[in-house]
């Protein structure tokens, strides 16, 4: 019986090391942590957005970072089969708004739970929990096993196959701190610089401390590098003391990595819905209807109570302005303000929020039909350690679930 070692009992290791046993093997899966699957236990906000029910056309659209490489282990496993084996397991699915899918009670825990009474009741699944592996064994290009470090030592255990499932680098706190990396490298293997995406902005601008707490929903992101547009999207954004965070900001930073070193511009729509020619007629009627009032105190069926003192601010309107004394001029500019809500952009935030990593193990010296590394024999890759990466909506997990299935399925055939 071959003997299979998974190091990383994340979503991708927990799902090769099922795949691989049961398809005959004896599996060890180590894990440094006390328990299994911790960074997924925090995914979709504690609820486990476990995959995408969109079609597989979508699928590759929202794989930003190698999406071809996705061909074969999504077609081997795809989002379907990853439903249908959660079902199986006693985990109830819904589909909710965008596709995304979840388990019926909202709770992480429980899709932990059943891959946990899956790997428990298979008896040639072994899983060490709070141990370490330190590094690969590697002898001509071949790999035959792992050292590991226990409470008792250091210990080498051979196998057939290592298939490394541990992760980027994001969200350091669930375990998640580049050792798959620093393997791949003893193997011989480029690794892409590893970069937080899926992140929240900082901004210069200083207004954002005022505007701390402000959810803004159905407005427009543009970004900007000269001319090309990066981003155009609208949905739900959200100002930080640092920033701003919230759905569509966290779509946005997988577009950006290539131009972090050049020059960004970038707009809030606040009022995407409406033409230019619209919103001044939109102005015109509340201007009539607070005709003999302030100028900042005839904003407050447009805009919310946080934004007004910041929007007057832009317009260069004078706040005390009689309404009824306004000129078309005036208007003119806070219309501009209105559509073109400028923002400063300084940088990402670190890996500590970051939901990904963008980067790793480069695909081009990794089988994608089988996941197995071109540079040393019985070596594996699947998950996050690779360099493939995707939006949210639960494409990032669906190519764990699929890169793991097919290293798990792969590693237990080959001869």
């Amino acid at each position: 019986m071959k003997k299979i070692i998974v190091v990383g009992g994340g979503a991708a290791g927990m799902m090769a090391a099922i795949t691989a046993a049961e398809n005959g093997c004896e599996v060890v899966l180590f894990e440094k942590n006390d328990r299994l699957g911790k960074k997924l236990f925090i995914t979709g906000k504690g609820r486990c957005n476990l995959t995408n029910a969109g079609d597989a056309d979508r699928f590759f659209q929202s794989v930003t970072t190698n999406s071809k490489f996705m061909y074969s282990p999504f077609y081997t496993f795809d989002n379907q089969m990853t439903i249908d084996f959660f079902e199986k397991l006693g985990l109830k699915t819904k589909v909710e708004r965008g596709d995304r899918v979840f388990p019926v009670s909202d709770h992480s825990s429980d899709v932990i739970g059943v891959l946990k009474t899956k790997l428990n009741r298979n008896q040639e699944i072994t899983v060490e929990l709070q141990t370490e592996v330190q590094k690969l064994i590697i002898e001509d290009q071949v790999v035959k096993g792992v050292q590991i470090k226990t409470a008792h030592g250091k210990k080498d255990v051979y196998g057939d196959a290592v298939v490394i499932t541990t992760g980027g680098i994001s969200y350091p706190l669930t375990g998640s701190t580049g050792d798959g990396y620093r393997f791949a490298e003893s193997a011989g293997h480029a690794i892409k610089v590893p970069l937080p995406s899926l992140v929240p902005f900082e901004l210069k601008n200083e207004f954002c401390k005022e505007l701390m707490g402000l959810s803004l929903k159905n407005v427009e992101l543009v970004i900007k590098c000269g001319k090309k547009c990066l981003f155009e999207e609208q949905g739900e954004l959200l100002f930080t003391h640092f920033g701003i965070s919230g759905p569509l900001v966290i779509k946005a930073s997988a577009y950006l990595h290539k131009y972090l070193d050049k020059d960004l511009s970038m707009y809030i729509d606040l009022k995407p819905a409406m033409t230019e020619e619209m919103l001044d007629d939109r102005i015109l009627r509340d201007f009539s209807k607070y005709t003999n009032k302030d100028f900042h105190n005839s904003l407050g069926d447009l805009l919310p109570v946080k934004l007004i003192d910041v929007v007057i601010k832009r317009s260069e309107i004078d706040p005390y302005k009689k309404v009824n004394s306004i000129t078309k001029e005036e208007r003119k500019n806070l219309v501009t303000v209105l559509k073109h809500f400028t923002l400063s952009f300084q940088g990402l935030r670190g890996f500590d929020e970051a939901i990904i990593t963008k980067g790793g193990v480069n695909v081009k010296e990794v089988d994608p039909s089988t996941m197995q590394s071109k540079l040393a024999d019985h070596l594996y890759f699947a998950g996050e350690v690779l360099d493939v990466d995707a939006l949210t909506g639960g494409f990032n997990l669906q190519i764990a679930w699929s890169t793991g299935y097919l290293a798990g399925f792969a590693c237990s055939e080959e001869s």
